[in-house]
Protein backbone atom coordinates (compact mmCIF):
# COMPACT_ATOMS: atom_id res chain seq x y z
CA UNK A 1 0.00 0.00 0.00
CA UNK A 2 1.62 3.24 -0.93
CA UNK A 3 1.76 5.91 2.53
CA UNK A 4 1.53 9.63 1.52
CA UNK A 5 3.54 10.94 4.65
CA UNK A 6 4.88 14.83 5.41
CA UNK A 7 7.30 15.53 7.78
CA UNK A 8 5.79 19.05 7.77
CA UNK A 9 2.17 20.41 9.49
CA UNK A 10 0.92 23.19 8.51
CA UNK A 11 -1.38 25.44 10.56
CA UNK A 12 -3.11 28.57 9.71
CA UNK A 13 -1.96 31.85 10.48
CA UNK A 14 -4.66 33.40 12.07
CA UNK A 15 -5.35 36.33 15.33
CA UNK A 16 -8.56 37.49 16.97
CA UNK A 17 -8.61 41.31 17.57
CA UNK A 18 -11.48 41.66 19.50
CA UNK A 19 -14.21 41.19 16.93
CA UNK A 20 -12.01 41.18 14.30
CA UNK A 21 -9.84 38.38 13.04
CA UNK A 22 -6.18 39.49 11.36
CA UNK A 23 -5.27 36.41 8.97
CA UNK A 24 -2.43 36.01 6.61
CA UNK A 25 -4.23 36.31 3.72
CA UNK A 26 -5.24 39.38 4.77
CA UNK A 27 -2.10 40.68 6.07
CA UNK A 28 0.06 39.65 2.67
CA UNK A 29 -2.61 41.32 0.28
CA UNK A 30 -2.55 44.61 2.54
CA UNK A 31 1.33 44.34 1.92
CA UNK A 32 1.66 43.34 -1.26
CA UNK A 33 -0.11 46.49 -2.35
CA UNK A 34 1.81 48.20 -0.13
CA UNK A 35 5.21 47.13 -1.72
CA UNK A 36 3.59 46.98 -5.24
CA UNK A 37 2.60 51.06 -4.82
CA UNK A 38 6.40 51.85 -3.44
CA UNK A 39 7.82 50.34 -6.22
CA UNK A 40 5.80 51.94 -8.87
CA UNK A 41 5.95 55.58 -7.56
CA UNK A 42 9.52 55.27 -6.94
CA UNK A 43 10.60 53.96 -10.36
CA UNK A 44 7.98 56.22 -12.31
CA UNK A 45 9.80 59.44 -10.69
CA UNK A 46 13.55 58.33 -11.12
CA UNK A 47 12.12 57.98 -15.08
CA UNK A 48 11.45 61.52 -14.60
CA UNK A 49 7.56 61.49 -14.54
CA UNK A 50 5.19 62.64 -11.62
CA UNK A 51 4.73 59.42 -9.47
CA UNK A 52 1.15 61.04 -8.20
CA UNK A 53 -1.50 58.87 -10.14
CA UNK A 54 0.20 55.85 -8.63
CA UNK A 55 -2.10 55.95 -5.45
CA UNK A 56 -5.88 56.38 -7.59
CA UNK A 57 -4.78 53.30 -9.84
CA UNK A 58 -3.30 51.03 -6.79
CA UNK A 59 -6.42 51.63 -5.13
CA UNK A 60 -8.57 50.71 -8.61
CA UNK A 61 -6.21 47.68 -8.98
CA UNK A 62 -7.62 46.48 -5.52
CA UNK A 63 -10.76 47.06 -5.67
CA UNK A 64 -11.24 45.55 -9.37
CA UNK A 65 -8.49 42.35 -8.46
CA UNK A 66 -10.81 41.61 -5.33
CA UNK A 67 -13.71 41.61 -7.10
CA UNK A 68 -12.61 40.34 -10.62
CA UNK A 69 -10.71 36.95 -8.27
CA UNK A 70 -14.26 36.56 -6.60
CA UNK A 71 -16.19 36.52 -9.70
CA UNK A 72 -13.57 34.00 -11.78
CA UNK A 73 -14.09 31.97 -8.56
CA UNK A 74 -17.82 31.77 -8.65
CA UNK A 75 -17.76 30.48 -12.21
CA UNK A 76 -15.63 28.42 -11.74
CA UNK A 77 -17.19 26.58 -9.21
CA UNK A 78 -20.87 27.65 -10.84
CA UNK A 79 -22.33 28.88 -7.61
CA UNK A 80 -23.35 32.82 -7.43
CA UNK A 81 -23.03 32.22 -3.86
CA UNK A 82 -19.47 32.01 -3.43
CA UNK A 83 -18.95 35.83 -4.21
CA UNK A 84 -20.30 36.22 -0.22
CA UNK A 85 -17.65 33.16 0.43
CA UNK A 86 -14.31 34.30 2.41
CA UNK A 87 -12.53 31.97 0.60
CA UNK A 88 -11.60 31.61 -3.84
CA UNK A 89 -9.57 34.63 -4.67
CA UNK A 90 -8.68 33.15 -8.32
CA UNK A 91 -5.08 35.12 -9.42
CA UNK A 92 -6.55 35.42 -13.31
CA UNK A 93 -9.28 36.80 -12.06
CA UNK A 94 -7.99 39.14 -10.04
CA UNK A 95 -4.99 39.92 -12.42
CA UNK A 96 -7.41 40.88 -15.30
CA UNK A 97 -10.23 42.47 -12.36
CA UNK A 98 -7.21 44.53 -11.09
CA UNK A 99 -6.33 45.13 -15.00
CA UNK A 100 -9.34 46.20 -16.20
CA UNK A 101 -9.94 48.72 -12.76
CA UNK A 102 -6.29 50.29 -13.36
CA UNK A 103 -7.02 50.91 -17.41
CA UNK A 104 -10.08 52.78 -16.15
CA UNK A 105 -8.65 54.78 -13.78
CA UNK A 106 -5.65 56.09 -16.23
CA UNK A 107 -7.90 57.00 -19.11
CA UNK A 108 -9.65 59.05 -16.61
CA UNK A 109 -7.15 60.92 -15.44
CA UNK A 110 -5.62 60.60 -18.80
CA UNK A 111 -2.37 59.15 -18.08
CA UNK A 112 -0.41 57.03 -20.29
CA UNK A 113 -1.56 53.63 -19.83
CA UNK A 114 1.82 52.13 -21.37
CA UNK A 115 3.76 54.34 -19.19
CA UNK A 116 2.10 53.27 -15.75
CA UNK A 117 1.94 49.59 -17.00
CA UNK A 118 5.78 49.65 -17.82
CA UNK A 119 6.89 50.72 -14.13
CA UNK A 120 3.90 48.20 -12.75
CA UNK A 121 5.59 44.98 -14.19
CA UNK A 122 8.64 44.41 -12.03
CA UNK A 123 5.74 45.61 -9.08
CA UNK A 124 2.81 43.00 -10.21
CA UNK A 125 5.62 40.49 -9.79
CA UNK A 126 6.91 41.25 -6.35
CA UNK A 127 3.10 41.65 -5.16
CA UNK A 128 2.67 38.29 -6.58
CA UNK A 129 5.62 36.84 -4.54
CA UNK A 130 3.99 38.21 -0.96
CA UNK A 131 0.58 37.67 -2.04
CA UNK A 132 1.34 34.07 -2.33
CA UNK A 133 2.78 33.90 1.28
CA UNK A 134 -0.75 34.68 1.96
CA UNK A 135 -2.19 31.45 0.31
CA UNK A 136 0.72 29.72 2.52
CA UNK A 137 -0.47 31.56 5.81
CA UNK A 138 -4.10 30.04 5.34
CA UNK A 139 -3.36 26.93 4.16
CA UNK A 140 -5.02 27.53 0.35
CA UNK A 141 -3.98 26.47 -3.08
CA UNK A 142 -2.15 23.64 -2.34
CA UNK A 143 -0.93 21.04 -4.56
CA UNK A 144 -1.22 17.29 -5.62
CA UNK A 145 -0.46 14.81 -3.06
CA UNK A 146 3.22 14.15 -2.62
CA UNK A 147 5.43 12.27 -0.54
CA UNK A 148 8.71 14.33 -0.81
CA UNK A 149 11.47 15.37 1.17
CA UNK A 150 9.44 19.10 1.62
CA UNK A 151 5.99 17.74 1.45
CA UNK A 152 3.35 19.69 3.72
CA UNK A 153 0.22 18.14 5.02
CA UNK A 154 -2.86 20.68 5.47
CA UNK A 155 -4.80 19.63 8.35
CA UNK A 156 -6.41 22.61 9.53
CA UNK A 157 -6.30 24.08 5.40
CA UNK A 158 -8.52 25.92 3.13
CA UNK A 159 -10.06 23.33 2.80
CA UNK A 160 -7.76 20.36 4.25
CA UNK A 161 -5.71 18.13 2.38
CA UNK A 162 -7.40 15.09 3.25
CA UNK A 163 -8.50 12.43 0.87
CA UNK A 164 -12.37 13.12 0.98
CA UNK A 165 -11.69 16.79 -0.34
CA UNK A 166 -8.81 15.68 -2.78
CA UNK A 167 -11.72 12.60 -4.20
CA UNK A 168 -14.97 15.26 -4.06
CA UNK A 169 -13.21 18.96 -4.90
CA UNK A 170 -10.28 17.96 -6.81
CA UNK A 171 -11.26 14.03 -8.67
CA UNK A 172 -7.69 12.98 -7.52
CA UNK A 173 -7.43 9.70 -6.80
CA UNK A 174 -5.95 8.99 -3.81
CA UNK A 175 -3.56 6.17 -2.21
CA UNK A 176 -4.99 2.52 -1.96
CA UNK A 177 -6.37 1.79 1.01
CA UNK A 178 -6.79 5.23 2.71
CA UNK A 179 -9.36 6.68 4.91
CA UNK A 180 -11.34 9.87 3.77
CA UNK A 181 -10.77 11.33 7.12
CA UNK A 182 -6.84 10.90 6.63
CA UNK A 183 -4.75 13.66 5.73
CA UNK A 184 -2.24 13.72 2.56
CA UNK A 185 0.88 15.12 2.05
CA UNK A 186 1.11 17.71 -1.08
CA UNK A 187 2.91 19.56 -2.81
CA UNK A 188 3.50 23.45 -1.72
CA UNK A 189 2.90 25.23 -4.17
CA UNK A 190 2.13 28.46 -2.47
CA UNK A 191 5.93 28.08 -1.66
CA UNK A 192 7.14 27.35 -5.34
CA UNK A 193 4.89 30.53 -6.41
CA UNK A 194 6.74 32.50 -3.93
CA UNK A 195 10.10 31.75 -5.42
CA UNK A 196 8.83 31.58 -8.52
CA UNK A 197 7.06 35.13 -8.27
CA UNK A 198 10.76 36.96 -6.76
CA UNK A 199 12.84 35.41 -9.88
CA UNK A 200 10.23 37.28 -11.95
CA UNK A 201 10.68 40.48 -9.73
CA UNK A 202 14.64 40.05 -10.59
CA UNK A 203 14.23 39.34 -14.10
CA UNK A 204 12.29 42.60 -14.55
CA UNK A 205 14.29 44.62 -12.47
CA UNK A 206 16.85 43.88 -14.19
CA UNK A 207 15.32 45.10 -17.42
CA UNK A 208 13.84 48.01 -16.10
CA UNK A 209 16.08 50.41 -17.62
CA UNK A 210 15.66 48.84 -21.32
CA UNK A 211 16.21 50.52 -24.51
CA UNK A 212 12.40 49.58 -26.01
CA UNK A 213 9.37 52.16 -25.99
CA UNK A 214 7.48 52.42 -23.06
CA UNK A 215 5.07 49.42 -22.23
CA UNK A 216 7.60 46.75 -23.51
CA UNK A 217 8.51 45.93 -19.96
CA UNK A 218 4.52 45.10 -19.16
CA UNK A 219 4.28 42.78 -22.24
CA UNK A 220 7.55 40.71 -20.80
CA UNK A 221 5.81 40.66 -17.49
CA UNK A 222 2.86 38.69 -19.32
CA UNK A 223 5.13 36.53 -21.01
CA UNK A 224 6.93 35.58 -17.49
CA UNK A 225 3.74 35.22 -15.63
CA UNK A 226 2.13 33.04 -18.20
CA UNK A 227 5.24 30.72 -18.29
CA UNK A 228 5.16 30.90 -13.96
CA UNK A 229 1.44 29.72 -14.01
CA UNK A 230 1.53 27.42 -17.14
CA UNK A 231 4.37 25.18 -14.97
CA UNK A 232 3.31 25.19 -11.65
CA UNK A 233 -0.35 24.06 -12.48
CA UNK A 234 0.98 20.55 -13.37
CA UNK A 235 1.35 20.34 -9.87
CA UNK A 236 -1.59 22.49 -8.36
CA UNK A 237 -4.58 20.37 -6.33
CA UNK A 238 -7.13 21.20 -9.48
CA UNK A 239 -10.81 20.39 -10.76
CA UNK A 240 -10.66 22.54 -14.34
CA UNK A 241 -8.60 20.51 -15.99
CA UNK A 242 -10.36 20.49 -20.06
CA UNK A 243 -7.52 18.89 -22.00
CA UNK A 244 -5.74 15.77 -20.61
CA UNK A 245 -3.52 17.07 -18.23
CA UNK A 246 -4.00 20.87 -18.91
CA UNK A 247 -6.17 22.88 -16.85
CA UNK A 248 -8.33 26.62 -17.80
CA UNK A 249 -5.65 28.29 -15.96
CA UNK A 250 -2.85 27.07 -18.28
CA UNK A 251 -5.26 27.77 -20.97
CA UNK A 252 -5.38 31.20 -19.84
CA UNK A 253 -1.39 31.83 -19.48
CA UNK A 254 -0.45 30.78 -23.19
CA UNK A 255 -2.36 33.63 -24.23
CA UNK A 256 -1.40 35.95 -21.97
CA UNK A 257 2.39 34.44 -23.03
CA UNK A 258 1.26 35.04 -26.70
CA UNK A 259 -0.18 38.36 -26.24
CA UNK A 260 2.76 39.60 -24.11
CA UNK A 261 5.20 38.39 -26.66
CA UNK A 262 3.25 40.22 -29.37
CA UNK A 263 2.85 43.54 -27.18
CA UNK A 264 6.56 43.29 -26.87
CA UNK A 265 7.42 43.35 -30.38
CA UNK A 266 4.71 46.26 -30.89
CA UNK A 267 7.05 47.96 -28.39
CA UNK A 268 10.26 47.23 -29.51
CA UNK A 269 11.35 50.38 -30.91
CA UNK A 270 10.63 54.05 -29.75
CA UNK A 271 9.11 56.41 -32.13
CA UNK A 272 6.84 59.58 -31.98
CA UNK A 273 3.91 57.69 -30.92
CA UNK A 274 5.59 55.26 -28.42
CA UNK A 275 8.06 57.41 -26.35
CA UNK A 276 10.84 55.39 -24.24
CA UNK A 277 10.82 55.53 -20.68
CA UNK A 278 12.46 58.58 -19.72
CA UNK A 279 11.06 62.24 -19.28
CA UNK A 280 13.88 63.89 -20.17
CA UNK A 281 14.42 61.84 -23.89
CA UNK A 282 10.72 62.32 -24.46
CA UNK A 283 10.92 65.97 -24.27
CA UNK A 284 14.29 66.71 -26.47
Amino acid sequence: MQTIFASIVHQPLSYDVGPLQLTGFGLAVLLAFVIAQIISQRELARRGHDPEPIGDVVFAAVVGGLLGGKIYYAILMHDVGALLSRAGFVFWGGLMGGMLASYIVIRRKHQSFTRISDVAAPALAAAYSIGRTGCWAVGDDYGRPWNGPWAVSFPNGAPPSTVANMTQLFHITPPLGSSPNQVLSVHPTQLYEVALGFVMFLILWRFRDHKHAEGWLFGLYCVLAGIERFIIEFVRAKDDRFLGPFTTAQGIAVLFAIGGAVWMYLRRSPHEDAPGIYAEAQAA
